[in-house]
């Protein structure tokens, strides 16, 4: 079938003749002839246009005009951009001048840019004008009001820096007063503002600034420029650390505390099928010993119970324990302690070492008292009997509570202590552990600190190695008890934990005795003295070696694994 003639085609077929495609040129196809075609003759009206269009010319009125007048990109004299320095550039400073401002006088600052670091510290709080806002947005400081927003949460505003404070943990128990170290490298927001330099007034800082200000960043010299610290590092370095003094526990007063309400918690718990120990963990082991003797009495008023009865019916195994133990005040948790050390066949003397020689004065009268009233019984008889020989004397001392509570120290008395043990050991043939019981007994604890010191200037054995070396078996144990004391409360209970869980099984009586007996006394200094000496936190420790509710409540008593 033929459709118009064959191939190659005919003249008006394809290719097409002038006029058709491609079109001839002259022509008004495509592409378009000169002068009104494509592409476009030079001066034409089409596309590109002329100068005076789109680019524009230098000079020109195109687009954007130059401020001022001229063209786009505007010539390099002055009046264009960049600005020339001290020239009337864009952005404008403030008050005239160009930007960046040139160092004669009028710039900005009036001591040149970048300006040099403020010599008082860091970060000082720049003087401010009467237009600044109030002094809860803080400033940067070493570029006297450059734009600077250092709360990394993009509030608007910055938390307030505090003074650094901390307390040598062990300095009041060292018998040296205590040791404040304040950090003055931060200022609060509100301290008195460093002075304005002399000259014109710097502009007025503009808080929350974008970065596209196009500010370049100060360079100073490094040997003058002080050390820029990121938003995120001074939010941290501002905030002060936790304090730890001698005596702070890691379980402390609830706030808003409400016994009755804290009993109707542990009233649900245990009611009907199932008990939530959780409830039950969440009340006694965030609540302190005196508000636990309130709940007892709370829930006996409210629901005519013992509570402690509910609780054993309602818990078992080593959860139990840690419950039962934290409802007891602390006199009567030792009282039962040491009932448990002497009942039955044989003696747990560590146990009476533990708390006999670790006990204030006061402790150890009220533990006295309690154990008369909870068992009907002397506690000094019954360590007597037993007990034996040096080791029996030494806790007959002990129980009396007896000990010199003088805070003064008596250097002469000192030295005549520690060539006194001197004497009494290493010197002599044979040991008179009389001399030592006598003196680690009655002495206070800064007189025998400096008489340790004194003793180990007569010789080349310390103290605890003469103890070592003189002595054996539960006495050696027992006073090697009371120099750890001496030396380091905190150390020595930190020591006790690490015991009871390293190796092969844990000796759950002892973790769970010592975590009771000073959660609310120094746990904060002994979960710091576990990770000096052992490069492991306490909670991590106690994870690793517990399991369930009986691990959650511990760590819940000792603040967590960190």
């Amino acid at each position: 079938m033929s459709y118009g003639g064959g191939y190659p085609p005919a003249p008006g077929g394809y290719p097409p003749a002038p006029g058709g495609y491609p079109p001839a040129p002259g022509g008004g196809g495509y592409p378009p002839a000169p002068g009104g075609g494509y592409p476009p003759a030079p001066g034409s009206s089409s596309y590109p246009p002329a100068p005076g269009g789109y680019p524009p010319a230098p000079g020109g009125g195109g687009y954007p005009p130059a401020p001022g007048g001229g063209g786009y990109p505007p010539p390099s004299a002055p009046g264009g951009y960049p600005p020339a320095p001290g020239g009337g550039g864009y952005p404008p400073a403030p008050g005239g001048g160009g930007y960046p401002p040139a160092p004669a006088p009028g710039g900005y600052p009036q001591s040149g840019y970048p300006p040099a670091p403020q010599p008082t510290g860091y970060p000082p709080a720049p003087a401010a004008p009467a237009s600044m806002p109030s002094a809860d947005y803080g400033t940067s400081s070493g570029s006297a009001g450059l734009p600077y927003n250092p709360n990394p949460t993009g509030m608007g505003f910055a938390v307030p820096p505090t003074s650094v404070q901390y307390n040598d943990p062990y300095a009041a128990q060292l018998g040296l007063g205590g040791a404040a170290y304040a950090a003055s490298a931060f200022r609060h927001p509100t301290a008195a503002p460093t002075p304005a330099p002399s000259g014109p007034p710097m502009p007025t800082p503009q808080y929350n600034a974008p970065p596209s200000q196009g500010m370049p960043p100060p360079q100073s010299s490094p040997a003058k420029q002080a050390p820029v610290v990121p938003t995120q590092q001074m939010a941290t370095m501002t905030i002060a650390p936790k304090t730890i003094k001698r005596g702070t526990g890691t379980v402390k007063e609830k706030v808003n505390f409400n016994g009755q309400k804290e009993a109707e918690i542990l009233r649900k718990a245990m009611k009907g099928i199932g008990t939530d120990e959780k409830a039950i963990i969440s009340v006694v082991a965030t609540c302190s010993n005196a508000q636990r003797q309130r709940i007892l009495l709370d829930y006996k008023t409210m629901y005519g119970k013992d509570l402690v009865k509910n609780l054993k019916s309602e818990l078992k195994g080593k959860l139990e324990d840690v419950v039962v133990g934290l409802m007891m005040t602390p006199a009567v948790f030792d009282a039962h302690q040491l009932r448990k050390a002497m009942k039955g066949l044989g003696t747990d003397e560590a146990i009476l070492i533990e708390i006999l020689c670790t006990r204030t004065n006061q402790e150890i009268h009220t533990i006295k008292e309690t154990y008369k009233k909870e068992f009907s019984r002397n506690l000094e008889k019954d360590v007597v009997s037993e007990t034996s020989g040096h080791f029996q004397r030494l806790l007959v001392s002990m129980t009396q509570g007896a000990r010199s509570e003088d805070p003064t120290v008596n250097q002469a008395k000192a030295k005549a202590d520690a060539q006194a043990l001197w004497d009494a050991g290493e010197k002599k043939w044979g040991t008179d552990e009389s001399k030592f019981n006598e003196i680690l007994a009655s002495r206070s604890f800064p007189q025998l600190r400096a008489t340790f010191d004194e003793y180990s200037r007569l010789g080349k054995y310390s103290i605890e190695q003469s103890i070592k070396r003189e002595m054996s078996g539960d006495l050696e144990k027992g006073m090697l008890t009371i120099v750890d004391c001496v030396r380091n409360t905190p150390k020595y209970f930190a020591m006790k934990l690490y015991k009871s869980m390293k190796g092969i099984g844990t000796d759950d009586d002892t973790l769970m005795r010592v975590i009771i007996s000073r959660s609310e006394i120094d746990m904060m200094e002994v979960k710091q003295e576990f990770h000096r000496d052992h490069k492991q936190t306490l909670g991590k420790f106690i994870a690793g070696d517990t399991s369930g509710d009986y691990k959650k409540i511990l760590l819940e008593l000792v603040g967590g694994e960190s």
